[in-house]
């Protein structure tokens, strides 16, 4: 799925703008990270694409036309909050996205196929069998946070968004984490917009850097064209 993006402009509800003025293209199947300091606009960017903040002005296109309801069920979203059902299973949480229909999903009758992609993407972060059956609320923040980038990716959506996904783990799982997301993406042939603070990371993981200030595109191109020396200190603090 590409993402169209022409002139939007997104307000806070005190009158300043998060976003202003951004045009962008990103093709399908591109990975595509987005660095900035905090409150450069990266949350923002990302929670537009989703559907989860109206433009102020501007307007969003997937491949080429208006987001529908049938576009926006592609979408797997990594929000920075988790979005976890606490009493509920790690294993449910994981499987509340799969298209069986409420009544089924309510009794937790998901077929087998689901149950055993929900099992290798948590095996595949880290999370073995025997905390399938875990609260959800009874992990820590590192573990919770790869309980949501499972979710995201049970359905084989054709558009990441990952909102900070790595920012709870330590760099070691962070990194494989995030590895384990961009291959998962090239696999599907999804396209991948992730948010980072990590510079290096995006230098390594990204077909392109995307840099935020102020809401506003500072930097628009391959990591390789983006060195240290071009990246605002606010992120540069940030990311040591």
């Amino acid at each position: 799925m590409d993402i169209g993006i022409a002139n939007l402009c997104v307000r806070h509800a005190g009158g300043a703008d998060a976003l202003t003025d951004m045009t962008l293209f990103i093709p399908a199947g591109q990975v595509c990270a987005v660095l900035g300091a905090s409150g450069a606009g990266k949350s923002t960017l990302l929670r537009a694409v989703a559907g989860l903040v109206t433009p102020s002005a501007g307007r969003i296109l997937f491949d080429g036309a208006p987001a529908s309801r049938t576009q926006r069920r592609r979408i797997g979203l990594i929000p920075q909050d988790f979005a976890l059902s606490g009493r509920a299973s790690v294993a449910r949480n994981v499987m509340a996205v799969a298209d069986i229909g409420i009544a089924r999903s309510f009794a937790g009758l998901y077929p087998s196929p689901v149950r055993a992609r929900a099992a290798h993407l948590l095996a595949g972060l880290g999370l073995e069998e025997n905390q399938l059956a875990r609260r959800a609320d009874s992990l820590s923040g590192g573990q919770q946070q790869r309980v949501a980038i499972a979710r995201a990716l049970l359905h084989r959506p054709a558009l990441i968004l990952a909102d900070e996904p790595i920012a709870s783990l330590d760099p070691a799982t962070g990194e494989a984490t995030l590895a384990l997301i961009r291959d998962e993406s090239r696999s599907l042939g999804a396209t991948l917009l992730c948010s980072l603070h990590q510079p290096d990371l995006a230098h390594r993981f990204a077909d392109r850097i995307i840099q935020l200030d102020g809401g506003r595109v500072v930097f628009d191109g391959p990591p390789t064209a983006l060195g240290d020396n071009r990246l605002l200190p606010r992120i540069r603090a940030v990311a040591r």
